[in-house]
Protein backbone atom coordinates (compact mmCIF):
# COMPACT_ATOMS: atom_id res chain seq x y z
CA UNK A 1 0.00 0.00 0.00
CA UNK A 2 1.39 3.42 -0.88
CA UNK A 3 2.37 5.95 1.78
CA UNK A 4 0.56 9.29 2.09
CA UNK A 5 1.74 12.50 3.69
CA UNK A 6 -1.69 14.14 3.73
CA UNK A 7 -5.40 13.49 3.41
CA UNK A 8 -5.36 15.38 0.10
CA UNK A 9 -2.96 12.76 -1.27
CA UNK A 10 -4.90 9.89 0.30
CA UNK A 11 -8.42 10.72 -0.93
CA UNK A 12 -7.86 9.93 -4.66
CA UNK A 13 -6.36 6.59 -3.64
CA UNK A 14 -9.36 5.98 -1.37
CA UNK A 15 -11.76 6.62 -4.25
CA UNK A 16 -9.77 4.27 -6.49
CA UNK A 17 -10.37 1.53 -3.91
CA UNK A 18 -14.12 2.21 -4.12
CA UNK A 19 -14.82 1.96 -7.86
CA UNK A 20 -17.72 -0.47 -7.72
CA UNK A 21 -21.03 1.37 -7.26
CA UNK A 22 -22.44 -1.32 -4.94
CA UNK A 23 -19.40 -0.98 -2.67
CA UNK A 24 -19.93 2.79 -2.56
CA UNK A 25 -23.66 2.31 -1.97
CA UNK A 26 -22.92 0.03 0.98
CA UNK A 27 -20.59 2.70 2.39
CA UNK A 28 -23.33 5.32 1.99
CA UNK A 29 -25.86 3.02 3.65
CA UNK A 30 -23.57 2.31 6.60
CA UNK A 31 -22.71 6.00 7.07
CA UNK A 32 -26.38 6.99 6.84
CA UNK A 33 -27.35 4.37 9.39
CA UNK A 34 -24.61 5.64 11.70
CA UNK A 35 -26.17 9.11 11.54
CA UNK A 36 -29.63 7.64 12.15
CA UNK A 37 -28.48 5.62 15.16
CA UNK A 38 -26.66 8.60 16.69
CA UNK A 39 -29.79 10.73 16.28
CA UNK A 40 -31.96 7.96 17.73
CA UNK A 41 -29.65 7.56 20.72
CA UNK A 42 -29.61 11.31 21.33
CA UNK A 43 -33.39 11.64 21.09
CA UNK A 44 -34.27 8.50 23.03
CA UNK A 45 -31.30 8.68 25.41
CA UNK A 46 -30.78 4.96 24.83
CA UNK A 47 -27.00 5.16 24.85
CA UNK A 48 -26.41 1.42 24.41
CA UNK A 49 -27.25 1.85 20.73
CA UNK A 50 -23.95 3.71 20.32
CA UNK A 51 -22.10 0.41 20.77
CA UNK A 52 -23.55 -0.67 17.42
CA UNK A 53 -21.90 2.17 15.49
CA UNK A 54 -18.65 0.38 14.55
CA UNK A 55 -20.55 -2.73 13.47
CA UNK A 56 -22.98 -0.69 11.36
CA UNK A 57 -20.41 1.66 9.88
CA UNK A 58 -17.70 -0.86 9.13
CA UNK A 59 -19.95 -3.87 8.54
CA UNK A 60 -21.61 -2.52 5.42
CA UNK A 61 -18.37 -1.02 4.12
CA UNK A 62 -16.35 -4.19 4.58
CA UNK A 63 -19.04 -6.28 2.87
CA UNK A 64 -18.65 -3.99 -0.13
CA UNK A 65 -14.90 -4.52 -0.18
CA UNK A 66 -14.90 -8.27 0.31
CA UNK A 67 -17.84 -9.09 -2.00
CA UNK A 68 -17.70 -6.42 -4.73
CA UNK A 69 -14.29 -4.73 -4.74
CA UNK A 70 -12.28 -7.82 -3.77
CA UNK A 71 -9.75 -5.71 -1.94
CA UNK A 72 -8.67 -5.04 1.63
CA UNK A 73 -10.24 -1.93 3.21
CA UNK A 74 -7.83 0.99 3.58
CA UNK A 75 -9.06 1.23 7.18
CA UNK A 76 -6.55 -1.43 8.18
CA UNK A 77 -3.60 0.73 7.04
CA UNK A 78 -5.02 4.25 7.39
CA UNK A 79 -7.83 4.20 9.99
CA UNK A 80 -8.15 7.97 10.51
CA UNK A 81 -7.80 8.96 6.86
CA UNK A 82 -10.29 6.24 5.92
CA UNK A 83 -12.84 7.36 8.48
CA UNK A 84 -12.58 10.95 7.24
CA UNK A 85 -12.71 9.79 3.61
CA UNK A 86 -15.96 7.87 4.26
CA UNK A 87 -17.63 11.12 5.26
CA UNK A 88 -16.06 13.15 2.44
CA UNK A 89 -17.16 10.50 -0.08
CA UNK A 90 -20.72 10.62 1.29
CA UNK A 91 -20.68 14.43 1.06
CA UNK A 92 -19.32 14.26 -2.50
CA UNK A 93 -22.05 11.78 -3.43
CA UNK A 94 -24.83 13.90 -1.92
CA UNK A 95 -23.53 17.05 -3.64
CA UNK A 96 -23.19 15.28 -7.00
CA UNK A 97 -19.40 15.49 -7.20
CA UNK A 98 -18.96 11.74 -7.78
CA UNK A 99 -19.94 9.89 -10.93
CA UNK A 100 -21.08 6.29 -10.60
CA UNK A 101 -20.50 3.87 -13.45
CA UNK A 102 -20.34 0.12 -13.43
CA UNK A 103 -16.77 -1.14 -13.78
CA UNK A 104 -15.81 -2.95 -16.98
CA UNK A 105 -16.17 -6.73 -16.85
Amino acid sequence: MPQFASFKQFYPYYLSEHRHPVCRALHYLGSSLVIAVVLFALISQQWLWLWALPVIGYGFAWLGHFIFEHNKPATFQYPFYSLAADWVMLKDFITGQLKHKMPPC
